[in-house]
């Protein structure tokens, strides 16, 4: 059969039952296998009475649909961009501030900026997004953090679960990642995929575990996927080890630097490769920086050395 002839019959077996036969005409609609979406089905039945037939490829479609999405570049990382001067976030967290009253998370750029405006025309302390007033105590902390809970925040969620763990609550800290997580929040997915490991709150599952890492390192957490990247190599899936250090390099992760550059060693990353790598990581670290940025890291650094105090 010819790859035309193919095509019209791959498009045949669309616009029919693939258990019964009967096309999509009048009363009759056909609905996809939402596994795979490789064939259609007119009631459930067709498609319980064809699983038998159907189960091997729709399992290797599954697998190759995932792996599609699981090795697409990122947009961005998980950080996102500072919603002040909308500048990518750097991964180094210390660069940066969660402000309980929104949990708006702001560059250390940006919060030093405030605070130099506040302190020339002598205003009290507010929060550069939402010019909520800083809590002056631990108490007035906690209580903005759990009146962002109640308003279903993720961020303050995770912060909570973080808390917790902290704490030894294990359970607790597990419910709030898991309810974090399910809003969509990469973190918290990638806490669970370390509560699962270790067993903390949960009994212990791997296949939770990397499900969890995967979706953290789909939605753009380069940490997880460097872990994933650990456990691919560890597992003798050095091809697979390679793809998901090199996605993490290119969003400015410096240990997914280190890891190719020992497989470039070993030859499993080639010269040309390594190099676009390279390029692309201090690219992704360029688009963090800014003059204001810069600013409040000097002013950071006179200060722990003295100057100017």
């Amino acid at each position: 059969m010819s790859a035309d002839n193919s095509g019209a019959g791959d498009n045949m077996m669309m616009c029919c039952c693939a258990s019964c036969g009967v096309a999509e005409a009048g009363d009759v609609k056909l609905k996809n296998c939402t596994a795979c979406y490789l064939v259609k089905y007119c009631s459930i039945k067709c498609q319980k009475d064809h699983r038998p037939k159907h189960k091997r490829a729709c399992k290797k479609r599954v697998a190759e649909l995932r792996d599609e999405l699981l090795f697409k570049q990122p947009e961005s990382t998980h950080l996102g961009d500072c919603p002040i001067c909308c500048i990518p976030l750097p991964l180094d967290l210390k660069k940066s501030s969660m402000y309980f009253c929104c949990s708006k998370v702001i560059c250390r750029g940006c919060s030093h900026a405030n605070q130099v405006r506040e302190f020339e025309e002598r205003l009290g302390g507010k929060c550069p997004f939402c010019r909520e007033p800083l809590p002056k105590t631990k108490e007035e902390q906690d209580k903005q953090r759990m009146k962002r809970i109640d308003m279903n925040d993720p961020v303050a969620m995770t912060q909570e679960g973080g808390i917790q763990y902290g704490k030894g609550n294990y359970h607790s800290a597990f419910d709030y990642f898991t309810k974090a997580a399910k809003l969509g929040e990469m973190e918290a997915h990638s806490k669970l995929s370390f509560l699962y490991n270790l067993g903390h709150g949960v009994e212990k599952d791997w296949e939770k575990q990397i499900y969890h890492q995967e979706e953290a390192s789909i939605g753009g957490h380069p940490v997880a996927r460097y872990i994933l990247g650990y456990d691919e190599g560890h597992n003798g899936n050095k091809e697979r080890a390679v793809k998901h250090w090199i996605i993490a390099a290119t969003q400015g992760h410096d240990e997914s630097i280190k890891a190719l550059m020992d497989e470039f060693r070993s030859g499993m990353v080639s010269k040309e490769n390594l190099a676009a790598t390279l390029r692309a990581h201090q690219a992704a670290l360029d688009a963090t920086k800014s003059p204001q940025r810069e600013a409040a890291e000097e002013y950071d650094r006179n200060r722990k050395s003295g100057v100017g105090t």
